[in-house]
């Protein structure tokens, strides 16, 4: 009887506790079906849109890596990686003793990233295919992570956040270059493409456990923020 008692004990305690503290909902999807172009890309058709003179991500390129200040043994994480165009310029900065995870969504451009690195004696890139909630990245273990033209492919942002916020060492930095979405100046494309703007962004990412630090002013159609990491409270 005293078997039974316990198992009857318990099985109340659980149904309580899931009463008293239901299992949080899955966050809902911002945005179904934006990655539906990166599940078979061709990589080279891709190479010509995201590497092209005129782009201003493209055409900025080395002052955007400048302003990261990177220095040798430097850990960055390439979110949204891509082509590579920045992976592959992250790479010499940080030297040997440093590393550039190359993150993307796209197994294509993963695999890509991946051949290029050896092709071009990169040993200190991983190449990393996350998921639409997950980076994939390890603990405590960057000091950047970089979301160049990617954080409005965020499907689930404050799932991803928190898997980049554990990714980060404390006071790690999270850099956001993203199209600036102005009605009235922004082209069509923006307006339709871009889930949010700038102060949405800056909103979303506070909310996930960073500190809004500065903005840099070097780029017109895009914006360029930085953030801090910071712990969250319990």
């Amino acid at each position: 009887m005293s078997h039974i008692y316990k198992n009857c004990c318990l099985l109340f305690l659980l149904i309580s506790s899931a009463l008293l503290f239901p299992a949080q909902a899955r966050e809902q999807n911002a945005y179904p079906g934006i990655n539906l172009p990166f599940e078979n890309p061709d990589f080279e058709e891709w190479v010509q849109r995201f590497e092209r003179e005129g782009r201003e991500i493209y055409d900025r390129r080395h002052e955007i890596v400048d302003s990261l200040d990177l220095k040798p043994g430097t850990v960055i994480a390439d979110i949204g990686a891509g082509t590579g165009l920045f992976t592959k310029l992250f790479s010499p900065k940080v030297g040997v003793n440093g590393k550039v995870y190359a993150v993307d969504i796209s197994k294509v451009f993963v695999d890509n990233i991946r051949r290029l690195s050896r092709e071009m004696g990169l040993d200190n890139v991983e190449a990393v295919l996350n998921t639409p909630d997950d980076v994939k990245l390890p603990y405590a273990a960057v000091d950047i992570a970089f979301i160049c033209d990617t954080y409005h492919h965020f499907e689930y942002p404050q799932t991803t956040l928190a898997s980049i916020h554990r990714s980060l060492r404390l006071g790690g930095e999270l850099i956001v270059i993203d199209y600036r979405k102005l009605k009235g100046t922004s082209s069509n494309w923006v307006m339709s493409h871009v889930r949010a703007d700038k102060a949405a962004v800056i909103k979303e990412i506070e909310a996930a456990g960073f500190e809004f630090i500065e903005e840099e002013d070097i780029l017109r159609t895009n914006y360029f923020l930085r953030f801090r990491r910071i712990e969250l409270m319990s």
